[in-house]
């Protein structure tokens, strides 16, 4: 599993671009762009919060949340975590800055985005609201979801939202690529998918070969 992400990322071509998306490096909103939809039918909103739920139910089902990272020394919480069964807490709600905010609030389909939860927090924790994928974990064998990225940035962890082959949406994590020139490209080749493994006795979103995690989105009111 190591040797598959660090091939992955050495075969993303290298490119250089400005290190946030501005009126100077313009993105063209296809006109087949497909709306992002909740649980409602309802199109997601940047503006709005959301709570990332699983299709499923029982135990299969499960709010994504943040949550402390066993032996981590962040100052502040910085695990992404889901529940183990949809019967229990709420998830902790999530917005999503898509990478063509400047055509309005809407988010779409394998549009590269970032992902931030939408909690009050310290001046100092801020920056652990924004996800971002961490390093190779040898001891579970892949790359874990944390916080503690950037927004909009040439660094940012770039994550996208795409229909997935069973139900709902999956979500996919996609490395600065040349994707980055085509934020709207359906071509995923240099994408992960987002999944979950087992640590401590939890849930935690990481990245994963096989199984991606199979979500929806509830709007929290």
């Amino acid at each position: 599993m190591k040797c598959l992400f660090l091939l992955c990322l050495c075969l993303v071509p290298i490119v250089v671009f400005s290190s946030t998306f501005t009126s100077k490096n313009p993105i063209n909103l296809p006109s087949d762009a497909t709306p992002v939809l909740d649980v409602a039918g309802k199109e997601l909103d940047s503006r709005l919060s959301y709570r990332i739920i699983s299709t499923f139910w029982g135990a299969l089902g499960g709010d994504v949340y943040l949550g402390k990272s066993p032996n981590s020394d962040a100052p502040c919480a910085n695990g992404i975590f889901r529940y183990n069964s949809d019967v229990g807490p709420s998830g902790t709600p999530v917005r999503f800055i898509g990478s063509s905010s400047h055509f309005g609030q809407g988010i779409f389909e394998n549009e590269l985005l970032n992902i931030q939860f939408a909690i009050s927090t310290s001046k100092l924790c801020v920056s652990y609201t924004i996800w971002k994928v961490g390093d190779y974990d040898a001891s579970l064998g892949t790359m874990l979801l944390e916080t503690g990225g950037t927004i909009g940035q040439a660094d940012s962890s770039w994550f996208k939202i795409v229909k997935s082959s069973q139900f709902g949406y999956n979500l996919l994590y996609c490395p600065v690529t040349s994707t980055m020139s085509c934020p709207f490209s359906s071509d995923d080749q240099f994408c992960l998918k987002v999944g979950v493994v087992h640590q401590n006795g939890k849930r935690r979103l990481a990245l994963v070969k096989d199984n991606p995690l199979d979500v929806s989105f509830k709007q929290v009111q």
